[in-house]
């Protein structure tokens, strides 16, 4: 902590090693900003631009001012997409595109994607109703036995 105040203050450092450990500390300073503001901005602004050269027509996209509409065409050279929103067509520039809210083409595979899952739904739903029907005749066939055995030791007694 001294160091730190001798540094800021621009007092003088009593040995050698003391004038080291403020470089150190401006070196740490930096690499942590690097880590915790730059990199990851980095990573945000390459993900985005992936995303921006997937569009395509048909996407369901929001732009950043939240409204949504479907991309009706797009024009590389001069970076614009037109989209349709309920038959009002607007041009936006491409960085104005928030999020993909669905690709072109994946109306099918979530049709069916849906169709598989609740077929599943229903295996599930036939094998628990077959289970507890077996439970259940499981039990009422130890019932009586058991009914039975309790009778035996009430009429021993």
């Amino acid at each position: 902590m001294n160091v730190l105040s001798n540094f800021v203050l621009g007092a003088p450092a009593s040995n050698g090693a003391s004038s080291y450990s403020g470089i150190i500390l401006i070196i740490l300073m930096v690499a942590l900003m690097y880590f915790f503001m730059i990199r990851p901005q980095q990573k945000q602004r390459k993900q985005h631009q992936e995303m921006m050269n997937e569009l395509h027509p048909g996407d369901e996209v929001v732009t950043i001012g939240r409204m949504h509409g479907k991309i009706d065409s797009i024009n590389q050279s001069d970076r614009t997409v037109t989209l349709d929103c309920e038959g009002i067509y607007l041009t936006f520039d491409m960085v104005a595109i928030a999020r993909v809210v669905k690709r072109a083409g994946t109306e099918e595979e979530t049709t069916s994607k849906a169709a598989d899952s609740a077929s599943t739904a229903a295996d599930e739903t036939s094998a628990a109703t077959s289970a507890e029907a077996v439970a259940s005749s499981a039990a009422s066939e130890e019932a009586p036995a058991s009914s039975a055995a309790d009778s035996d030791s009430a009429e021993k007694k």
